[in-house]
């Protein structure tokens, strides 16, 4: 699983540790780690402290692959935060999707409606074309 991470300087152990802050769920979807986790780097590891790093951990924990997120974090700013893409404007997006599927359900509720009166008052016309047959035959009427 990928992470985004801050390099820290664990004094106590005396060596660097990484202080996981979010984590990917989806190709375009991370969560943030509310509460604080740890993990050490190692003896001999050494890196800037506070420096952002991509870290991918294996299902046991394990470091798989550590690389220096400001590339990732320069693509992000590139592609959102450069036309203008904030909280507010996705807010803003996400209410009018939402209106716009209320708006497509009513629409099709609506058709539905339209079409299920059409239907019976094709059957209408058809139980009157069979009624005006019957009569031009000299069949005599149904009373209903």
């Amino acid at each position: 699983m990928l992470y985004l991470a801050q390099v820290r300087k664990n004094d106590f152990l005396d060596q660097h540790q990484l202080r996981l802050l979010a984590r990917q769920e989806a190709d375009n979807l991370w969560a943030i780690i509310p509460e604080e986790a740890f993990i050490l780097l190692g003896k001999g590891k050494i890196m800037s402290e506070n420096l952002l790093v991509l870290v991918e951990l294996s299902p046991t924990g394990d470091i798989e692959r550590l690389e220096d997120a400001t590339n990732w974090v320069l693509h992000l700013v590139q592609n959102y935060l450069t036309i203008g893409i904030t909280p507010e404007f996705l807010q803003q997006e996400a209410e009018r999707a939402e209106h716009w599927r209320q708006s497509l359900t009513l629409q099709n509720q609506d058709l539905a409606r339209r079409s299920l009166e059409l239907e019976a008052r094709r059957e209408q016309i058809q139980a009157l074309e069979e009624s005006l047959k019957r009569e031009k035959n000299g069949y005599p009427q149904e009373e209903s």
